[in-house]
């Protein structure tokens, strides 16, 4: 199984090269679209090339999930508390974009190191904004408390208009995930890997890991959400999150597996459904390669009804034609 990284790969290396290379007076306008639909926008001008105006847009959110000001809850806290020295949120946002921040790259820590650590934090800006509400009800867990600002149920947005949801409890968060593929092949194999997902819980080895579950129909967790809101083709994943597996260093870890779960099964899915792909091909082609070598050896000349006569050719005689 392959997890998906926080940092922005691309966002790493722009800003990477832009520390090594602060001196140059280079312009740069660059867009970007990573997975689940969250947009990146960076702007540099020649006349000030210390500074990196770099703007992050979010999956639109469906009704049922609570924004304010165009961010999750608690985001512009998280940002102050992530990047507390270098980096300057702007009021309003770029046009169409959700956040937009200033990141001075002079005022960088000197240190190599250090320096390192915070572009990869800046470059996990994803995780810090969309993972802002589901990191608050995750500390209120590991100190065994519930905010008081907080429902009995949470709406997240993780995909376009697509949410997951959260019930926060004094000892432990339930954590469901509606399942929805808009390909049918993608369902079924997705139907099969969280089934599979499910059963790999219960080995010896994964003992400490949440609690997880699989089923059909909505758990009773969701009998108060619309029915629009959980609708789902390839059922529904429940996570029981407890204190233990929020401590300490977990939290982030905890945050940003949850946070990005659907993608994580649909990039598994689309290996899955590669491989096969494959596989048939190179199937076809070994019976292709026997049926060749089932033929007589000589060579038979059909004639057509215009007295014109071709030979069929092997798989191997084609190949080498085409390449020719």
């Amino acid at each position: 199984m392959i997890l998906l990284q926080s940092p922005s790969r691309y966002l790493l290396q722009i800003l990477s090269n832009r520390v090594q290379n602060l001196e140059k007076g280079v312009e740069l306008d660059c867009n970007w679209v990573e997975f689940d639909d969250v947009r990146y926008h960076i702007q540099v001008t020649m006349k000030n090339p210390h500074l990196l105006q770099l703007s992050v847009s979010l999956p639109p959110p469906p009704p049922e999930t609570i924004f304010s000001g165009g961010l999750p809850l608690g985001a512009i806290e998280a940002m102050k508390a992530a990047y507390p020295a270098v980096i300057q949120i702007l009021d309003p946002p770029r046009d169409g974009f959700n956040l937009t921040v200033k990141l001075n790259l002079s005022k960088l820590p000197p240190d190599e190191g250090y320096r390192e650590a915070l572009l990869v934090k800046i470059a996990s800006v994803r995780e810090v904004v969309l993972g802002a509400p589901l990191r608050l009800v995750l500390k209120h867990l590991a100190s065994r408390t519930v905010a008081p600002d907080i429902g009995r149920l949470v709406a997240l947005v993780h995909r376009p208009r697509e949410s997951f949801f959260l019930v926060p409890q004094v000892d432990k968060v339930i954590v469901v995930f509606p399942m929805r593929f808009n390909d049918s092949v993608d369902t079924i194999l997705a139907t099969s890997f969280l089934q599979e997902f499910v059963e790999a819980r219960r080995t010896a080895g994964l003992n400490n890991a949440p609690p997880c579950s699989w089923s059909t129909s909505p758990p009773l967790e969701l009998r108060e959400v619309p029915v629009e809101a959980i609708t789902a083709n390839a059922g529904f994943v429940t996570f029981v999150i407890y204190p233990r597996h929020v401590d300490g260093k977990k939290l982030d870890k905890t945050v940003w597996n949850l946070s990005t779960f659907h993608a994580y099964v649909s990039y598994h899915v689309k290996c899955s459904e590669g491989f096969m792909h494959t596989r048939m091909r190179r199937r076809v082609e070994s019976l292709i390669q026997a049926l060749d070598r089932a033929k007589p050896e000589t060579e038979t000349t059909k004639k057509t009804a215009q007295s014109r006569s071709f030979k069929r050719l092997s798989l191997k005689d084609a190949r080498g034609n085409s390449n020719s």
